[in-house]
């Protein structure tokens, strides 16, 4: 590890989707992730249904990582039903799953939310109309509260924003159009751009870009596992 004026090594990758045939298996990369990094961050879609058994698999090859792991869940991981279920056996395997919580390690503060959908600039879906697109809307609007009330725990001069959903459009590009307002939402740069932040990572979007800048000009990167990245691994290294 390194100390608090060094940058630090981060390793970023999302959407795993770990399966019950174990088909998937993350214990090779993860060693080498351990070689080439000083932290690993996990952009949720963890498991691929929410079931626990995925989530034991994953926390097997979690525990073969000789460098923290930080993350957070994906919608994959509720599938099921059982987040929290899903977050346990993850911290039991020692993972920091941050649900609008931060941590720091080394100087750098570490801040996780899921995100939301919600769509993207003018056409971002407002709070209007039925009781159900209130309510969609609502969770969207949570997510940011969280969001920003984790965000206000950091004291690091340097910090690592961790999403799952999109927060700009850059780094959807390549997707569906119809499907851009079910990957992510500007709420949640709006929100990031109230602070200084050295970068944002999500995943979700696997036909995405790797790099973008939130209106405010700060970096984002899609780090979805199947996102080409400048090193040609299915993970991204960043200096923090």
């Amino acid at each position: 590890m390194t100390d608090t004026n060094s940058p630090l090594k981060v390793a970023a990758m999302g959407d795993l989707h770990v399966r019950e045939d174990n088909s998937s298996s993350y214990r090779d990369l993860f060693a080498e992730i351990s070689k080439e990094a000083d932290v690993l961050v996990l952009a949720g879609d963890l498991t691929d249904l929410g079931k626990p058994r995925e989530a034991e698999l994953l926390a097997q090859d979690i525990k073969t990582c000789s460098i923290p792991v930080i993350g957070v869940l994906g919608n994959h991981d509720y599938e099921c039903g059982v987040p929290e279920e899903i977050t346990h056996i993850l911290r039991d395997a020692g993972m920091r799953v941050l649900d609008g919580q931060s941590c720091e390690i080394d100087g750098v503060g570490f801040v996780g939310v899921k995100g939301f959908a919600g769509g993207f600039g003018r056409r971002m879906l407002g709070s209007f109309g039925e009781p159900a697109i209130k309510q969609f809307v609502g969770e969207a609007m949570n997510e940011t509260i969280r969001l920003e009330n984790a965000m206000r725990q950091v004291r690091a001069k340097r910090s690592l924003v961790i999403l799952h959903y999109a927060p700009i459009i850059d780094t959807i590009e390549s997707e569906p159009l119809e499907i851009y307002p079910f990957l992510g939402s500007s709420r949640l740069a709006e929100t990031i751009d109230r602070f200084k932040v050295s970068a944002i990572v999500h995943g979700h979007a696997h036909r995405g870009r790797f790099e973008g800048r939130t209106p405010g000009g700060q970096p984002v990167y899609n780090v979805a596992k199947h996102i080409e990245k400048p090193n040609g691994k299915p993970y991204a290294i960043l200096e923090i």
